[in-house]
């Protein structure tokens, strides 16, 4: 082979070389940036689900206050209903329920109006 080819295929070779790096290094580049897609895809969902589970743990304890608190108000009422109606014992407990009711339904509507307005 003649001097003036060999050096010819050398270079063909180093530029063949050279475009398969510039491929490889393009792959890898596309590789990464998928990567931090997926990296930033994984940590607002982390975000999320962090925000929702604090969302619920504040839900149980208010539910669980509100519990205790519905409990010792019962307590009240029916004490108080049957001091005031200790005639007719039926009667006390119609009057406990329409309490109850309407605490309980304007506690709902108080706690709606809440959390509607933080909504917005």
């Amino acid at each position: 082979m003649p001097e003036k080819e060999k050096q010819q295929n050398k270079k063909t070779n180093k530029l063949k070389e050279k475009l398969k790096k510039k491929q490889e290094v393009k792959e890898l580049k596309q590789e990464v940036s998928r990567l931090k897609r997926i990296h930033s895809k994984a940590k607002s969902s982390a975000k999320a689900f962090k925000t929702e589970f604090k969302k619920s743990i504040s839900t149980a304890i208010v539910a669980a206050f509100g519990f205790l608190i519905a409990l010792t108000w019962k307590e009240v009422i029916t004490e108080w209903v049957n001091i005031t109606a200790g005639l007719s014992p039926i009667q006390g407990k119609l009057i406990e329920a329409i309490i109850i009711t309407i605490i309980s339904v304007l506690g709902i509507l108080i706690i709606t109006s809440i959390l509607s307005s933080e909504k917005e």
